[in-house]
């Protein structure tokens, strides 16, 4: 087995923390993956993994080489493709997740003008509010909306997506128009509760350049957008909600802007790659293409 090849088995083991999901991912059996980083092993004269029965972790010095790893596959990659990228159209399969109503409203609409422009390239797009992992997984690229936590991924800022407060005019009606965050202790929230960590979240907003929260009285909590949204509707509580996202509700009358003056912080919104991954001339023509969709469909809401 070449080099390049027993140094990105090495990475995808040290990415799976585990010899099992490495070889799922890589298609090829656990024997073989275990004797790769074996072969590794003698070759730089180091240990280069913890082995426990339930995780694998690097050791110090495995952590040093897989950070010289990521550089050697991806100077590797440039080299290959040099002159094949200018060539030839960009061509092959695509995995894409994205948040669920980001997927269905804006991206999902606009795909075949995508794949008009580049017709040898196929997506398989995962629709889900649930946090994957691009390596386990085998994702290329993943849109996240809010705070990061995972810093072993490459990210492209795409923007910050703008939030706002609204009702239905019926809740409006029974329970009055707030006009200050003082005012929320006499009306009800619906609850949104993450769907990975199912801690609720807080009423949030900013004054003066200061950012608050408050607990608003609930009487239902939900863990998807979809829900979120269908409960505020009903006439159950104010909701905090990319703009995006209920403007043809508002267009139509069905749902009424409240607070203006006193909106959350707006949430950003990541393009993140798997930090193992050269960045594929398919994937790079995707990215650009999603980001320009995403502020134009997007960022432009409620400004």
């Amino acid at each position: 087995m070449d080099r390049i090849d027993l140094f990105r088995i090495f990475s995808r083991v040290v990415e799976c923390s585990s010899f099992t999901r490495a070889a799922n991912t890589l298609g090829i059996p656990r024997s073989s993956v275990s004797a790769a980083v074996l072969e590794l092993e003698g070759r730089v004269g180091a240990r280069l993994l913890h082995r426990t029965t339930r995780k694998v972790s690097p050791t110090q010095d495995g952590t040093v080489f897989y950070d010289r790893c990521q550089q050697l596959i991806s100077d590797f990659e440039d080299a290959e493709s040099l002159f094949k990228q200018t060539a030839a159209q960009p061509s092959g399969k695509l995995r894409v997740d994205v948040p669920g109503r980001i997927g269905r409203l804006v991206i999902a609409p606009a795909l075949p003008d995508f794949l008009e422009r580049y017709p040898q390239i196929h997506i398989d797009l995962g629709v889900t509010d649930r946090a994957v992992n691009l390596v386990e997984d085998n994702i290329d690229c993943v849109l996240r909306v809010g705070p990061l936590s995972d810093s072993s991924l490459i990210g492209r800022t795409i923007g910050a997506l703008p939030l706002i407060n609204v009702a239905t005019p019926d809740y409006l009606k029974r329970f009055g128009v707030p006009y200050s965050p003082a005012d929320l202790n006499s009306h009800y929230a619906v609850n949104y509760a993450s769907p990975s960590s199912g801690r609720s979240m807080e009423w949030e907003w900013t004054e003066n350049g200061e950012e608050f929260t408050l607990h608003v009285p609930s009487r239902v909590t939900v863990n998807s957008a979809e829900a979120y949204i269908a409960c505020c509707l009903a006439g159950l509580g104010l909701i905090q909600i990319p703009a995006y996202d209920v403007q043809a509700h508002i267009d139509t009358g069905e749902l009424v802007e409240v607070l203006p003056g006193y909106r959350a912080v707006p949430m950003p919104m990541t393009l993140l790659y798997p930090h193992r991954q050269h960045l594929s001339r398919r994937l790079q023509v995707f990215a650009d293409w999603l980001e320009t969709l995403l502020k134009q469909k997007l960022l432009a809401a409620a400004a």
